[in-house]
């Protein structure tokens, strides 16, 4: 609605589709509007030039030439209606499933794509109307296959691109169907693009089907078309110029008034667009910014360590990475991971992101996952649900979910426990929400997705988890746009999101990224009441140790593909064995002493191509020696529930 309303406040847009709807609606209601039966002929009439009996003349039989024209339209605009909707029919769907699903298909489409551009497409038109009869409809036909190519590609590289966002991403982690995702959240947003194609291509197929009448491979005389018109018209051009004047302009009106509709469009686009994509609001602040919540320096030990239910005398013996590739899954967590290994690429070119990570979250727990940006976190993360994206897969290690392993289950069984058991909570929560659909709307889609429920009971669901994030007015926010709503506010909506099919598991991907420090601690408390409330796990990824302490129980520290240390969290700030956990510790802002530099750890975290066969944190590390580069280093227990990858742990005690 936002896209019209920009559309119509253009004059010269508004004009033209005004203009245009005339003239067509005018053709269609011809037996009404028309002064006088088009194949009536009145010889004292011929050649008249524009009068009150013919308004814009008449032909050399006196056939009235405003009639002609009107009823030629039916003619004129029928054919570019076929050729429009096989434009459509076909370049659409293809170019969605081209770009959404790629692999065979993409290859596949893209070739004949290629070959249809190859193609003369006047000669092919012509042997089309040699061969068939009915000129009209045979050669539109055609015209609207040749053509769908270009559609085509526009369609697909819109699609890749729009495939790529996040709220598309956040639609997938949310467990909705890939019709789904296309029809409402992928094509609504390249909507404009095809429209102004459309329109581009109804010009030339109205040119086209005129060229053809004109040449006699349209309709016969004595039925009107306004190619034909030309064509009788041009016979008598010396003696009665006048007869080209009104088809030749009414054709140039017409394609003119298309051209500017797609002008429109594009600039009712571009604007809107503008408006959805605003930048960060002011109360927003930038990663890395000041403000983030403090990380003690030795806090307190969480008291979710000794909580009833999730602490048992073997609770601290199940701490990330502790047992190895082939252990079985411990029987009382929700989610076990062992030796997962991520690859990206083709299988004879890979490149492995994550190393062979192990762990579990028992039920109502709170794991985290912390790192520096290039660690592999997030991979991890989005690996459990099958969402590594274009080129990414797991090439060896397990996932069980409540005893389900989910690394072997087909797409479509794994669709349905992602957002339904299992719910993402992306980073960005501003961009991970459809700019082209409300608040209600998105959420009362995965909702119905989860939950099928009458629309009034859709309604009431959505209010309901608008009010269980802690926004104010859910009855009011369902009706509200995305860039209409603060960073904290969206990334609440991002939380009900979430919890619309009631998981059992919520994995929080930077659950506080960009959000100013009062904002922040809200989200946190949010999330710890909400796992109390509902009895959820929480898998936490973040680079925030602030973060950390608040919210998790136990935690894994990452560092290239590798887990390097997991342990409580208590353990990781009173006792880091591994030299890089007491790196990140000791580079943390909110630890520096005012007057000193802070403490940072040189060089930069390795891409997966460089990694050392030894340690791959030796590099950067001040206790690395010879042997650490021998050879792999494995993660080993150090202490009950505590694990480190390293061999000099002893010397990194503190």
């Amino acid at each position: 609605m936002r896209s019209v309303r920009a559309f119509f406040r253009q004059p010269v847009a508004a004009t033209a589709f005004a203009v245009a709807a005339a003239i067509i609606l005018a053709s269609v209601f011809a037996n009404v509007v028309a002064p006088h039966d088009p194949l009536a002929q009145d010889l004292r009439s011929a050649n008249a030039l524009p009068g009150a009996e013919h308004w814009l003349g008449a032909d050399t039989l006196g056939r009235d030439i405003c009639s002609r024209l009107l009823y030629g339209g039916r003619i004129t605009l029928t054919g570019a209606l076929i050729a429009v909707a096989v434009f459509v029919a076909l370049g659409v769907p293809a170019g969605l499933l081209a770009g959404y699903r790629r692999g065979l298909f993409d290859l596949v489409a893209s070739r004949v794509v290629e070959v249809m551009f190859a193609i003369p497409v006047m000669i092919i038109v012509m042997v089309v109307v040699s061969v068939f009869s009915s000129g009209v409809t045979a050669s539109m036909l055609t015209i609207g296959i040749l053509g769908s190519g270009s559609l085509f590609r526009v369609v697909r590289g819109q699609t890749m691109a729009a495939a790529q966002e996040l709220y598309v991403k956040a639609a997938r982690s949310e467990g909705l169907r890939a019709r789904s995702i296309l029809r409402r959240h992928i094509l609504p947003n390249i909507w404009g693009p095809v429209i102004v194609q459309t329109t581009l291509f109804s010009a030339g197929a109205i040119l086209t089907e005129s060229g053809l009448a004109f040449l006699g491979f349209s309709v016969q005389p004595p039925a009107p078309s306004w190619g034909s018109m030309i064509g009788e018209a041009s016979r008598y051009i010396s003696a009665h110029p006048w007869q080209l004047i009104p088809p030749g302009v009414l054709i140039g009106v017409i394609v003119m008034c298309l051209g500017l509709i797609g002008d429109g469009v594009r600039d009712a686009v571009s604007r809107t667009d503008t408006v959805r994509r605003p930048g960060r609001r002011a109360g927003s602040r930038r990663r890395g910014q000041a403000g983030r919540p403090a990380a003690p320096a030795v806090p307190a030990a969480p008291a979710a360590l000794s909580r009833p239910g999730a602490a048992s005398p073997d609770a601290a013996s199940r701490t990330p990475a502790s047992t190895g590739a082939g252990a079985d899954p411990q029987p009382d967590a929700i989610l076990s991971v062992r030796g997962l290994t991520v690859a990206f690429g083709r299988a004879d070119s890979q490149t492995v992101v994550v190393q062979d990570v192990s762990f579990d979250v028992g039920p109502g727990e709170s794991v985290g996952v912390v790192g520096e940006s290039g660690s592999g976190k997030t991979v991890v993360a989005r690996s459990v649900i099958g969402l590594l994206g274009r080129g990414g897969r797991v090439i060896s290690g397990q996932v069980f979910f409540d005893g389900q392993e989910l690394t072997a289950l087909p797409p479509a069984a794994l669709a349905k426990i992602r957002g339904r058991d299992i719910a993402l909570i992306p980073q960005e929560p501003t961009t991970t929400l459809d700019p082209a659909f409300t608040i209600g709307k998105q959420i009362a889609e995965v909702v119905r997705r989860h939950d099928r429920r009458p629309r009034a009971e859709v309604r009431a669901r959505v209010i309901e988890l608008l009010s269980l994030v802690g926004l104010a007015e859910p009855e009011t926010l369902v009706g509200r746009y995305p860039h209409e709503l603060s960073g904290g506010m969206a990334q609440r909506v991002g939380i009900a999101l979430a919890l619309a099919g009631r998981p059992r598991l919520l994995i929080a991907d930077e659950p506080t990224t960009a959000l100013d420090v009062t904002v922040q601690q809200q989200i946190l408390d949010l999330l710890r009441d909400l796992q109390d409330r509902l009895g959820m796990a929480i898998l936490v990824v973040t680079h925030d140790w602030g973060v950390l302490a608040d919210l998790t129980e136990r935690a894994g520290v990452m560092y290239a593909g590798q887990v390097v240390e997991s342990a409580p969290i208590e353990d990781l700030y009173h006792r880091p064995l591994s030299p890089y956990t007491r790196a990140l510790i000791a580079a943390n802002p909110h630890n520096a002493t005012k007057g000193e530099p802070l403490p940072s750890i040189p060089g930069q975290v390795l891409a997966p191509a460089d990694w050392p066969i030894g340690c791959h944190f030796a590099p950067r590390c001040a206790l690395a020696t010879p042997e650490c580069s021998a050879g792999p280093v494995e993660l080993r227990p150090a202490e009950p529930g505590h694990s480190v990858r390293c061999l000099h742990s002893a010397s990194a005690v503190v």
